[in-house]
């Protein structure tokens, strides 16, 4: 790679200085501020939540000490980026061993430029051949401290670090955009499904408050309820060239599902138990790992999907297929609380059957609802848009940057969501 003549290569550990450790017999602390793995968005790359112990209650974990402005990279599974920078707040903290502590010399490198160095797809895939062990893939601090990073002049690593920032802080204001009108919608959900659209009075029922006039009844009552089937993969001719769509519960996530990962040929669905569901079709995960398992979503498309999945279609055209999907986002914990057996708990085709919903005799109503829940989600269906947007240009940015393949005087930010202009 041919660099800019001011700039160099040189090691991390050649630009960062020593860290200091926690010990709890010699430094007694009244109580700490303590931030694990766990604490750090992947998607935002910062710190979301720390804990507060009593000093002689700290987890073994707890024994790196941070500064503000150090950067902490997690040492197992590093490749998930767990990457930070320590706020003004958990100055003199502590943090967990599994993370390495960067913190600048400040004379050779600037914080926020080495901090955005580690994210570079090239720091990382460098740091992964590393990794040792199969359960826990992990690195060193050493390891760490070994990557490679292009040094320009401390006035350029300022000026790369503020345009960086520019496009991070508009990243993280659509964030909290969708955050607050996420928190919009549930509230607008509580409201709608427990005391709908007409200030009528209500009634108690099994499921909580209802309007007087609404009706609660099964899924079944209404709906048609089945499932998909997966081709075996042991046969090439059930997956190669695949032109169906097959939808796995990874992808039900609370939207229109317009295309999928995978697809399944003619053969593999005729000679499986998968079946061919038209759009409209209202999809809900009966299994899946963490949160997937009682989230629903609706097929744009006509597709397949796996037995994991509950294919749900209207029979009568009582209730709305886009109500019930609004209604079954609502009663998310209560249709999960419904699972059971050993450690991988699951929902079956019975249990979705006899799901209650409550909804107005009224189609006018059930529309009315849809109407205003649309609305709200087209709203963060937008912050979601401009967020992916400029990650996309975040990223090609940050690689061009830190690269040095175009420099900060080339760009034109008198709009963050304009393309830079290469030298």
């Amino acid at each position: 790679m041919l660099l800019p003549n001011d700039w160099h290569q040189t090691r991390l550990g050649e630009v960062t200085i020593q860290t200091s450790k926690w010990n709890p017999k010699s430094e007694p602390r009244h109580s700490i501020k303590y931030v694990d793995i766990s604490a750090i968005s992947r998607e935002e790359l910062r710190i979301v939540g720390e804990t507060e112990y009593p000093g002689n209650k700290a987890p073994d974990s707890a024994r790196k000490i941070v500064h503000s402005k150090d950067t902490i990279l997690a040492t197992v599974r590093p490749t998930l980026r767990r990457i930070a920078k320590i706020p003004e707040h958990l100055d003199g903290e502590v943090v967990s061993t599994a993370f390495c502590v960067l913190r600048c010399d400040p004379k050779l490198v600037e914080p926020d430029f080495l901090f955005f160095s580690t994210q570079l797809d090239s720091f990382m895939e460098s740091l992964a051949a590393l990794e040792t062990g199969s359960c826990y893939p992990s690195v060193r601090d050493s390891d760490v401290l070994q990557q490679q990073i292009l040094l320009p002049p401390i006035s350029e690593q300022k000026n790369i670090a503020s345009v960086l920032n520019i496009f991070r802080s508009a990243i993280q204001q659509q964030s909290k955009s969708i955050l607050i009108t996420s928190t919009l919608k549930r509230a607008a959900m509580q409201k709608l499904f427990t005391s709908g659209l007409r200030n009528e009075s209500q009634k108690q029922t099994e499921i909580g408050p209802v309007p007087k006039s609404w009706s609660i009844q099964s899924i079944n009552d209404h709906f048609s309820v089945t499932t998909g089937g997966t081709p075996s993969r042991r046969i090439t001719a059930f997956w190669a060239d695949g032109t169906i769509p097959w939808v796995k519960t990874t992808e039900i996530d609370y939207r229109v599902i317009r295309r999928t990962k995978e697809h399944i040929t003619q053969t593999g669905m005729d000679q499986s138990a998968a079946k061919l569901f038209p759009p409209g079709t209202l999809l809900l995960a009966m299994y899946g790992q963490g949160i997937t398992r009682g989230k629903v979503a609706i097929l744009g498309i006509e597709a397949a999907c796996n037995q994991a999945c509950a294919a749900i279609n209207s029979n009568d055209n009582v209730v709305d297929t886009k109500y019930l999907y609004y209604y079954l986002s609502f009663r998310y914990e209560a249709i999960r609380s419904l699972a059971h057996g050993g450690q991988q708990q699951n929902l079956n085709l019975n249990i979705v059957r006899d799901f209650p919903v409550a909804y107005p005799n009224k189609k006018d109503e059930q529309c009315e609802i849809i109407a205003i829940l649309d609305a709200i989600d087209r709203k963060i269906n937008l912050h979601q848009k401009k967020r992916a947007i400029l990650n996309d240009l975040f990223k090609t940015l940050l690689h061009q940057l830190m690269t040095g393949k175009i420099h900060t005087a080339d760009l034109d930010l008198s709009k963050t969501t304009r393309s830079p202009k290469s030298s």
